[in-house]
């Protein structure tokens, strides 16, 4: 079986630009960049004949591929793509004692602790678990060979790790922005990421962005 696997993370909402951590509790809306990001990547992209849309459960996905939607794809939203639960921390001011919870946690993750979650929330490696089994309702579909995934930043970290054969303590690895595109092929089993946190399609942004 052969899929081409487009995956995105979602645009901005008010709770990124402010750096705070949204998670799976916080269901925040997309703000007017994050919406212009969304529609940027639809006319990018609306030509590619998607057989599928994947999101999570969270509204900041669907407002992101909303362009897709109302085309009428078909669309299946997988919990399992969620964002990592920040628990006590979701939608927490940023404070000192905050910053020093998330440089704690995430000095851990980064030393291989990935068992660690934040008080109520979940670790990377209970992300990556339901991670996996997502993944697996997405290559197991018969009859879809183009599908668009979107999820979330820390979610798609792990996934990153995980199609890359990597531990999720190199999370960090990677970066990217919001609505940044990977584009995989997944043939004979083995997934080949062919490119990574692709932003051309918001080049058209730059005067919203600028200044």
């Amino acid at each position: 079986m052969e899929k081409e696997i487009y995956i995105i993370r979602h645009g901005e909402t008010d709770f990124n630009k402010m750096g705070i951590a949204q998670g799976r509790g916080v269901n925040a809306s997309l703000n007017a960049l994050g919406m212009a990001q969304g529609a940027a990547f639809y006319q990018h992209y609306k030509h590619l004949r998607f057989d599928k849309v994947y999101t999570s459960t969270l509204q900041r996905t669907h407002q992101t591929v909303q362009g897709f939607l109302q085309d009428e794809l078909p669309w299946q939203q997988l919990a399992g793509l969620d964002e990592l639960s920040f628990g006590i921390w979701e939608g927490h001011a940023d404070t000192d004692e905050r910053k020093q919870v998330f440089n704690r946690i995430l000095q851990c993750w980064n030393e291989g602790n990935c068992d660690l979650a934040f008080e109520n929330g979940e670790s990377p490696n209970q992300v990556a678990q339901r991670l996996k089994e997502a993944l697996e309702v997405i290559i197991s579909a018969d009859g879809e060979k183009r599908v668009l995934v979107c999820m979330h930043g820390r979610s798609l970290l792990i996934l990153l790790c995980l199609l890359s054969k990597m531990p999720v303590s190199r999370m960090t690895d990677f970066k990217h922005q919001n609505t940044g595109l990977y584009r995989l092929q997944y043939k004979n089993g083995e997934f080949s990421i062919l490119e990574m946190n692709d932003v051309k399609h918001l080049e058209a942004l730059a005067s919203l962005t600028a200044g």
